[in-house]
């Protein structure tokens, strides 16, 4: 009788995404981004191949009716998180939801597979696609997070050497063209860099080329630097020295954030502490208690 039922709700969905594949084949899907950042990432991460090339058509295709879903201000907020993250595979708003969708529906089949095949409680369907929902989101949110950290790492050193180009003769663009040029590898920091030069070549202001640095990645380091070169080119201070200073208070304040993570740190270690210490003290007490319960003590 289960067997029936578990057929039957089997067929239903096979029948449903069936249905489904059938209503977003009649929309156009999505186009490709070309250009800008979006397009970069997209064309590099076509050019590594591997699942997200094989899903890519689907996923435009999804996007294409999920642009007629009224998210609302969700929407905006999906398209921060993606530029927080540094535009994590060149995904539009859209495309990151039809890739939650195709994921949520893709780890659903596996997880009823896997109740049907292994004999498994049919609430791990369920647990699955909820799985399958979040996993896009759970990833581009650590990327946002590593990429904030990198840029926060490498922020005080690049502000050095910008300072040590221009006391050399070099102005503001020249310095960070040379951090960009001379970069041993390609961090966020590198990243974020050329694409504001690039800003700067095509005709933003340095103002606007600041701004939109400080809104693709929001940290208070980022900010600092940012309002710190624009008031000094205001009101016509050197700028070599402004960057040397601020510089050394980007240092000072890691160094501070440190020490009052490790003052945490010390109180967290308490609990765990606690546990092994209870923990061996019932390893050594433990067959004396047993032994004592069984002579009758």
């Amino acid at each position: 009788m289960y067997q029936v039922w578990g057929y039957t709700a089997l067929a239903f969905f096979v029948s449903g995404i069936g249905l489904g594949v059938f209503t977003l084949a009649r929309n156009p899907p999505v186009e490709t981004p070309r250009l800008g950042m979006r397009g970069l990432k997209r064309a590099l991460a076509l050019d590594e191949g591997g699942s997200f090339g094989m899903l890519e058509p689907i996923m435009r295709m999804v996007a294409g009716w999920v642009a007629h879903l009224p998210l609302g201000d969700r929407r905006r907020e999906i398209d921060e998180m993606l530029k927080h993250s540094g535009d994590w595979l060149g995904l539009t708003a859209n495309e990151f939801v039809a890739l939650s969708g195709i994921s949520c529906v893709g780890l659903a089949v596996l997880g009823l597979s896997a109740v049907t095949i292994v004999e498994l409680p049919t609430i791990l369907v369920f647990f699955f696609a909820g799985l399958g929902a979040i996993l896009p989101y759970v990833r581009a949110s650590g990327e946002r997070e590593r990429r904030f950290k990198e840029v926060n790492r490498a922020l005080p050193g690049a502000i050095d050497l910008a300072s040590l180009c221009m006391g050399a003769g070099l102005d503001f663009p020249g310095s960070i063209r040379q951090i960009v040029d001379k970069a041993g590898r390609t961090d966020s920091l590198v990243e974020e860099l050329r694409f504001m030069l690039r800003e700067l070549e095509l005709g933003r202001t340095r103002r606007q080329a600041l701004e939109n640095f400080a809104d693709r990645c929001p940290t208070e380091a980022v900010r600092d630097f940012v309002g710190t070169v624009i008031q000094s080119e205001e009101k016509g201070n050197p700028l070599a020295e402004v960057l040397r200073i601020q510089a050394t208070m980007l240092r000072m304040r890691r160094s501070v954030m440190a020490e009052e993570a490790a003052a945490r740190a010390a109180v967290l270690m308490m609990g765990p502490l606690m546990l092994i210490f209870c923990a061996i003290i019932l390893v050594l007490l433990g067959p004396f208690i047993v032994q004592s319960m069984e002579s009758g003590f």
